[in-house]
C-alpha cells in the first residue's frame, strides 16, 4: 500500500466559474488518512484537494479573485488608447516572458488556439508539399483540414498512436511541416525541436496549446507558433495568439492563395500584398473581450512573481513528479505515453486496469464529490484519466488526487 508521509499544507479551494463567486477559501489542514474501513483496498484521503483539473479551460492560478477586473477597462472600445495599450501590453509581456525574438510577430487572433492554427494554414499552406505530424485528435483534425478543405495533393503523413510519438526524424526540411508540441488528448509531447533541421526550406506550424510556458520552446526552429490564453496560464477562451518568424512573414507576403480558396476576414494577415503591421501592435481583427484581455494580463504577472518561464516549467514538472510516484506505487495505473522522455507535464494522460463502465462511474463519482472535474479521458482517446498539471496547479493538490484516485480505485474496481 502507497501512504505518504502525514504532512501539513495549506491549499486554497478556489472559487471560479462554474461555482459561486466567492472569495477564495482559506483552508489549513493535515494531509493524514481517515481510518481504513473493513474491505477498503486503500484509506480514505482525510481531505480533498481543489477539484480543478480541466484540460481546458484550466484552472485559474493560485490566489486568482474577480478583483482583478477592477482595472478592466469594460465598457470602453478596444482601438480607445486604454484599449490599444492593454492589448499592446499584452503582446510585449508576452514577447519578453516567453523570450520570443525581437524580429518575430506576435498577434491577438479570434477563436482561440484553433482560430489561430486554422488562420496560419489557409493563409501559408499549398505553396509546397506538407508534412503532417499528428499522434493525438487535434494533429489528426489539422490533417483533416488540409486534405478536405484545402483540397492540398502533396501532402505526407507521420502518424503514430495513442501514448506514442512519430519518428520525426523522417520529415523533409524541405517541405512545410505541421505538428503539435503537445499531444493535449494523449499526453505525448515531443521532446525537443532537434528533429528540425536549421536549414529547413519550409516552414514549421508548432500548435502549442498546452506547451508554451511549461515546455521549452526553441524559437529558431519554429516559424509559426499559436496558443490560447486558457491553458498553462489559466485564462478564458476565445482568444488565440499567432507567433511568427521573418520566414513565415515573407511566405504571407510571397504566396497567393488559390482562387478557390477564399480567405474571410478572420484569415486576412496582407494588405496589399505586405503584411497588415497593425494587427501585431495590438489593432486586433475583431472585438476582444478587454475582460479577458485583463485576466491575460494578470496571468502574465503571475507568471513573472514565479519565476518566468523557468519556474512554470519547474512547477509543472513538480506537478508530474507526483503523478509519478503514484504510477511507480500502483500496479494498476499507468502512463499512457509509453517514452518517458515524451511524456507531457500538462495534460498527463493515464490508463486504469479496470473495467471502463466502472472507471466511468468513479469519475462521475470523483465529481459528485467535488474530489476532481473533467479528469476522464478525451472522448476520442482510450479510456482512462486526464488530469492537468501545469503551472497554475499546486503540487499538493496533485498528490491529494493521486490519493484519491487510488481509494477510488478500491472503492469501484470491487
Amino acid at each position: 500500500m502507497f501512504v505518504r508521509p502525514t504532512a501539513t499544507l495549506l491549499f486554497t479551494n478556489q472559487a471560479v466559474k462554474g461555482r459561486a463567486a466567492a472569495a477564495a477559501l482559506q483552508l489549513t489542514t493535515t494531509r493524514a488518512f481517515s481510518a481504513v474501513a473493513e474491505g477498503d483496498l486503500y484509506p480514505m484521503p482525510a481531505a480533498k484537494p481543489c477539484p480543478d483539473f480541466s484540460s481546458g479551460p484550466c484552472k485559474k492560478r493560485p490566489g486568482w479573485t474577480t478583483d482583478i477586473f477592477k482595472s478592466a477597462p469594460v465598457g470602453r472600445s478596444h482601438r480607445s488608447k486604454i484599449g490599444k495599450a492593454k492589448l499592446q501590453k499584452a503582446i510585449d509581456e508576452t514577447r519578453r516572458i516567453l523570450g520570443v525574438p525581437d524580429d518575430y510577430r506576435i498577434g491577438i487572433v479570434p477563436a482561440s488556439d484553433t482560430g489561430a492554427i486554422e488562420m496560419a494554414m489557409w493563409s501559408m499552406l499549398g505553396e509546397r508539399p506538407v508534412d503532417m505530424c499528428h499522434w493525438e485528435s487535434f494533429g489528426k483534425g489539422w490533417l483533416g483540414d488540409v486534405q478536405s478543405h484545402l483540397k492540398l495533393k502533396d501532402v505526407s503523413e507521420h502518424t503514430a498512436g495513442y501514448g506514442e510519438l512519430p519518428d520525426l526524424s523522417k520529415t523533409n526540411k524541405d517541405h512545410d511541416i505541421v505538428f503539435t508540441w503537445n499531444g493535449t488528448t494523449s499526453g505525448v509531447c515531443v521532446p525537443n525541436a532537434d528533429w528540425i533541421a536549421a536549414d529547413r526550406v519550409g516552414l514549421t506550424f508548432n500548435d502549442a496549446t498546452s506547451a508554451v510556458f511549461a515546455m521549452d520552446i526553441d524559437w529558431t526552429k519554429v516559424d509559426v507558433t499559436t496558443y490560447s490564453w486558457q491553458k498553462v496560464m489559466g485564462g478564458e477562451g476565445a482568444h488565440g495568439m499567432l507567433i511568427l518568424s521573418p520566414a513565415a512573414v515573407e511566405r504571407i507576403e510571397t504566396f497567393t492563395p488559390p482562387e478557390n480558396r477564399p480567405l474571410p476576414k478572420i484569415f486576412r494577415m496582407a494588405k496589399k500584398g505586405k503584411i497588415d503591421e497593425a494587427l501585431f501592435k495590438g489593432s486586433t481583427i475583431n472585438t476582444p473581450s478587454m475582460i479577458c484581455v485583463e485576466d491575460y494580463l494578470d496571468s502574465l504577472a503571475w507568471a513573472d512573481s514565479v519565476g518566468g518561464v523557468p519556474g512554470l516549467i519547474a512547477r509543472s514538472q513538480a506537478n508530474l513528479a507526483e503523478v509519478t510516484k503514484a504510477v511507480e506505487a500502483y500496479p494498476w495505473l499507468d502512463f499512457l505515453a509509453k517514452d518517458p522522455a515524451t511524456r507531457s507535464s500538462t495534460s498527463v494522460c493515464l490508463t486504469v486496469d479496470m473495467p471502463s463502465d466502472k472507471l466511468k462511474a468513479m469519475i462521475a463519482w470523483m465529481e459528485d464529490e467535488e474530489i476532481a472535474f473533467d479528469i476522464g479521458a478525451y472522448r476520442d482517446a482510450p479510456d482512462g484519466l486526464r488530469v492537468w498539471c501545469g503551472a497554475t496547479v499546486e503540487k499538493e493538490d496533485v498528490a491529494l488526487l493521486m490519493d484519491w484516485i487510488a481509494y477510488g480505485y478500491g472503492k469501484f474496481s470491487e
